[in-house]
């Protein structure tokens, strides 16, 4: 198959376009390198530096594909609060020039990578497909607004839409920005470096960390799988973990013991986040397989920044 993959340097992005050409699939990538590192792909992914906004590059790269995976994005939550029109520009503008560029060109289906973080603080865990959205940030709502445009053109103009929403993905290759840092790689590097973490809160929130592997199996299921047109899916490992937690595996599998600093004065975010996987299971027949404990190895294993021995 023929694949356009948006955002395609960035972590979900470049794991997805490297197994995809593994797999003997032609595969297009662009990403305006904003966050990505095209360093990351395989050679065999014809990866292009463009802006998703630039509707006459996409009609280009369109061209014969027969599925597009739109994760271009930008995706820091606390940056999201202070430039929330640099987002809307993005991350919504940017879906809807891609649609209007697909609707051009004739490509039949997108997969959307959309977020968990849409849910917000539910009172019931886990959190299903069918809970009203509560977004929090910029961010989340950007995601929540990119789903509607993604499935009312789908509808308008014939194009079968999927909208994953991927919850706390995790694994090697992960970006480490010097602020806002994803919470594991973080830890594992402050842990193995004898460095301190701080933990926002008290610590008790808990994230559903979904390993990338699993991830990348239910991107490629949704490509190809049938009766999924305009349905929105949960992608994440259906296990509730706090932070405190995440920590002490985190110690435990380094065999090092770090210094943990509670900061009470920053916002926690939501207080619980776990998804419901039913709906995966039904449509895509697929259910995560690696735990937490693996994921973490597998993590250290597979990512040389953690080698430093």
């Amino acid at each position: 198959m023929q694949f356009l993959i948006t955002g395609a340097a960035g972590f979900l992005g470049s794991a997805l376009a490297n197994r995809l050409v593994k797999e003997g699939h032609d595969v297009r990538g662009l990403d305006d390198l904003s966050a990505g590192n095209p360093d990351s792909l395989s050679p065999d992914v014809h990866f292009t530096r463009g802006d998703i906004n630039d509707r006459p590059k996409l009609w280009t790269l369109l061209q014969e594909v027969d599925c597009v995976y739109h994760l271009a994005a930008r995706v820091l939550v606390p940056e999201s609060v202070l430039y929330p029109r640099e987002y809307n520009l993005v991350n919504v503008g940017g879906t809807v020039t891609l649609m209007e560029a697909m609707r051009d060109v004739g490509v039949g289906r997108v997969v959307f990578i959309s977020s968990g973080a849409i849910y917000g603080n539910q009172e019931t865990q886990p959190v299903a497909e069918n809970f009203i959205a509560k977004p929090n940030s910029p961010y989340s709502v950007s995601k929540l607004s990119a789903e509607y445009y993604i499935n009312t053109i789908g509808k308008l103009w014939g194009i079968e839409t999927v909208c994953l929403r991927v919850f706390n993905a995790y694994g090697p290759g992960q970006q480490m920005p010097p602020v806002h840092t994803p919470i594991i790689p973080n830890f594992i590097k402050q842990t193995l470096t004898g460095g301190t973490l701080v933990v926002q809160g008290d610590g008790n929130q808990t994230r559903d960390f979904v390993f990338l592997d699993d991830v990348i199996r239910a991107m490629i299921k949704t490509a190809t799988a049938p009766n999924v047109n305009q349905q929105i899916i949960n992608v994440g490992s259906g296990v509730e973990t706090s932070i405190r937690r995440v920590a002490e595996l985190v110690s435990e599998i380094t065999g090092k013991k770090a210094d943990v600093i509670f900061n009470h004065t920053n916002d926690s975010g939501v207080k619980r986040m776990c998804a419901d996987l039913k709906k995966s299971r039904e449509m895509l027949g697929i259910l995560p397989v690696t735990p937490l404990e693996i994921g973490l190895q597998l993590t250290m294993e597979r990512d040389p920044r953690f080698n430093f021995s």
